[in-house]
């Protein structure tokens, strides 16, 4: 297919997040800015304007869902900048999937992590609370930053893109 360079190219992009998360727990804007440019710049370039409000719808759709998972403390600000470069890279329908599979896949580690901690029990009656308190009171603050169970979203990230390439492409 003529566009599959898009697809290896955010594939790539998303390795080289991987790495910098796993080994600082971080993903430098050095990474993500240049990147999202990059991938609204050659969608720009390869399909005109209609190409690039792909790009754009991508990058608004994926960077919005993440900066409000970011409000309530679920993801870091990395995270955020590095979907939007993903969805300037493949679109708004893929990175849709990539944010979907990644959360499940992040649910999932969470849980496992969970389990095997000796103070679960106390995390999930802390974790109950806090979603009664957001049912409760509305407080967008789910998770307070200093008592969250803390893992490289790339993670989950990683597999969430490498399924929704087998589910989708």
């Amino acid at each position: 297919m003529e566009v599959d360079w898009f697809y290896i190219a955010c594939g790539l992009y998303v390795m080289a997040a991987f790495v910098t998360d796993v080994r600082s727990m971080k993903i430098p804007n050095r990474l993500t800015l240049p990147v999202s440019a990059l991938g609204v710049l050659a969608h720009g370039i390869w399909g005109g304007w209609e190409g690039l409000l792909f790009s754009a719808a991508g990058f608004a759709a994926c960077f919005g869902i993440l900066f409000l998972m970011y409000a309530i403390g679920a993801v870091g600000a990395g995270d955020v900048k590095l979907f939007g470069g993903i969805g300037a890279w493949v679109g708004l329908s893929f990175g849709i999937h990539v944010i979907v599979y990644s959360v499940l896949y992040a649910g999932a580690i969470g849980l496992i992590i969970l389990l095997f901690r000796r103070d679960s029990a106390k995390r999930i009656r802390h974790m109950a609370g806090g979603l009664a308190g957001f049912f409760m009171m509305g407080s967008l603050k789910l998770v307070s930053k200093e008592k969250t169970l803390k893992f490289p979203f790339m993670l989950a990230v990683l597999p969430g893109f490498i399924s929704a390439c087998v589910y989708m492409i």
